[in-house]
């Protein structure tokens, strides 16, 4: 059998900037390319060129950092069928192993293994037509909903979709994240703690270590 190739923008070790593993040492493959055009997006070096590598060789330079943890991002990692052998591929290594997704795409075929994160996209993305909502009947409590929130009518919007959607039967993390640059934290933190909303919000630990610098 021939062995899987994927386009990857680059593989490197760093912190995890975001979810519930913030702060933690983590091998980021970050694969090329995205169906999306978020207006916010720090990754568009992703939307094209990169290099073909084969499986073996995506897997040998994961292993090089002897990690514990192993997250595959982009772009939009599952707009490449290769992503889903080289999720399992991963999980078969024994590494834990998170997939960060926009949700535009099906994660039925994800290894279950996988920790999901789902971005949901907001009205300010630009995005939110493209939100595939039956990927919430595949989440469980190892995975992760995400909302970039850029303003007030985002927030309202997504504190909506909590309850329409029924996102915290799920048992899944809920995170609410200010877009850098365009909301204010302590605007969302008060937010948050006037509606008593049932989420956990975050900021990109790594930008404020490295900026929007590729490689962390």
């Amino acid at each position: 059998m021939t062995d899987p190739v994927l386009r990857i923008t680059e593989i490197f070790y760093s912190l995890q900037g975001e979810t519930s593993t913030a702060g933690l040492p983590t091998v980021f493959v970050r694969l090329t390319g995205c169906p999306l055009r978020c207006r916010y997006c720090d990754t568009t070096y992703a939307f094209s060129g990169g290099r073909l590598l084969p499986l073996a060789e995506v897997l040998a330079a994961v292993e090089a950092h002897a990690p514990r943890y192993v997250t595959v991002t982009g772009g939009e990692p599952l707009a490449q069928p290769e992503c889903l052998p080289l999720l399992h591929a991963l999980c078969e290594r024994g590494y834990r192993v998170s997939l960060e997704t926009s949700g535009a795409l099906p994660i039925a075929a994800v290894d279950p293994r996988v920790h999901v994160i789902l971005d949901i996209k907001t009205p300010a993305s630009g995005e939110v037509a493209r939100n595939l909502w039956a990927n919430i009947a595949h989440l469980s409590a190892k995975d992760e909903i995400k909302f970039v929130i850029c303003d007030r009518a985002d927030y309202d919007w997504a504190r909506f979709q909590l309850d329409q959607h029924g996102l915290a039967a799920t048992g899944a993390e809920l995170l609410f994240s200010p877009s850098q640059g365009q909301l204010e934290p302590r605007a969302l933190a008060d937010w948050i703690l006037a509606d008593r909303l049932p989420v956990r919000m975050q900021l990109q630990l790594h930008k404020y270590l490295w900026g929007d610098a590729p490689g962390h």
